[in-house]
C-alpha cells in the first residue's frame, strides 16, 4: 500500500530502491540463485529471474517492460525456446511472467503463481515467496518441457537479475 501511495506522488522509485536493498542481499540472491539451479536440473526449461526497483521510462507499462527485458536478457535465446522470465516492479508492486513460444503453459496457470507470490510479497515473505514461485513455475516447467532434453548448458543465467 505505501509504494503505490509513493508512486502516486512521485517517491515509487525510492520505495523500490528500499525494497531491493532490504529483501535482495547477497545471501537472499544466492539462495535464490541455487533454487533455479536446482530447478533447470529436473527439465529442459530456464527461468530467468529480474528484479527491478524503478523501470528507467514512465510511458511503459509493467507488462511492456517485462516485455522489454525478456528480450534485452535473451530469455528467448534457448535451445528449444523454453525460457521463462519472472519479473518483479518493485516500484510498482508488479509482477509478470513472460514464457517463450516452446512453453505450453495456460494464462490462468501463470496467474495462480503471481497470485501467490503477491499475496507473499504484500505480506514482506520476499525470499520465501520467491522460492514457492520458484518451485510452482518448475512444476510447470516439467510438465510442459519434460519430454525434452535437459540442456546441460544452461543458456541462461541462474542468479537473479537486478535491474
Amino acid at each position: 500500500m505505501a509504494g503505490n501511495f509513493l508512486h502516486k506522488i512521485g517517491l515509487g522509485h525510492w520505495h523500490g530502491i528500499y525494497l531491493k536493498r532490504r529483501f535482495f542481499t547477497d545471501a537472499v540472491l544466492t539462495r535464490l540463485t541455487e533454487e533455479i539451479t536446482q530447478s533447470e536440473a529436473r527439465h529442459a526449461g530456464e527461468l530467468v529471474l529480474a528484479v527491478e526497483a524503478h523501470p528507467p521510462a514512465k510511458e511503459l507499462s509493467s507488462h511492456e517492460r517485462a516485455l522489454e527485458v525478456f528480450g534485452r536478457l535473451r530469455v528467448w535465446d534457448t535451445p528449444y525456446s523454453t525460457g521463462v522470465l519472472l519479473y518483479l516492479n518493485l516500484a510498482l508492486h508488479t509482477i509478470e511472467i513472460v514464457a517463450d513460444k516452446g512453453v505450453a503453459v495456460n494464462d490462468e496457470e501463470w496467474k495462480q503463481v503471481c497470485k501467490t507470490l503477491s499475496q507473499a510479497l504484500a505480506s514482506g515473505q520476499y525470499e520465501d515467496g520467491l522460492k514457492k514461485a520458484i518451485l510452482a513455475i518448475e512444476q510447470l516447467l516439467a510438465n510442459a518441457c519434460g519430454d525434452l532434453p535437459i540442456n546441460a548448458d544452461n543458456a541462461l543465467v541462474d542468479k537473479p537479475v537486478l535491474l
